[in-house]
């Protein structure tokens, strides 16, 4: 009887020890904490999938902004692929050196209904920007961006 309920505690703890580098599944329950407003500065989540052909380039970008501004910028990256494919997504996040930053993967059935429930206004197309501020205002871009880009939008 005990070891049941210990095992259901550690599955619903693991959410909280999950380290940058480690691949989390994304379910809905998941998506209100994802897009919380972080104490201070920004938090940028980099949405992607492994059929993107710009998703890499726009991370890349996204990490040498937070590099650059490590005190004030959170970045955290959501593949729109299934946990399941996690040896592919955690290749493809090293071969494009964002192994080091927190990872999340869809978990749910239907991935619209993640999407929707990230930003109603997406379409689902990627790369997609989610920046969250402090305040509590948030903004989406679709497509890759420019330093200069990013820049305007923080």
């Amino acid at each position: 009887m005990r070891r049941p309920f210990l095992v259901a505690l550690l599955l619903l703890a693991l959410p909280a020890f999950a380290r940058a580098g480690t691949l989390v599944p994304l379910a809905a329950a998941d998506v209100p904490a994802l897009l919380k407003p972080p104490a201070h500065g920004v938090r940028i989540v980099a949405i992607w999938s492994l059929d993107c052909a710009y998703c890499e380039a726009n991370m890349q970008v996204l990490a040498k902004w937070q590099r650059a501004h490590p005190h004030d910028t959170e970045l955290v990256t959501v593949a729109t692929d299934s946990v399941a494919q996690g040896a592919a997504i955690a290749a493809r996040l090293k071969a494009a050196h964002m192994d080091g930053y927190p990872a999340r993967a869809y978990t749910e059935a239907s991935p619209g209904r993640l999407d929707f429930l990230i930003d109603p206004d997406w379409g689902g197309e990627t790369p997609r920007t989610e920046i969250i501020r402090a305040d509590g205002s948030r903004q989406g871009i679709s497509g890759a961006l420019a330093t200069a880009q990013l820049q305007t939008h923080l």
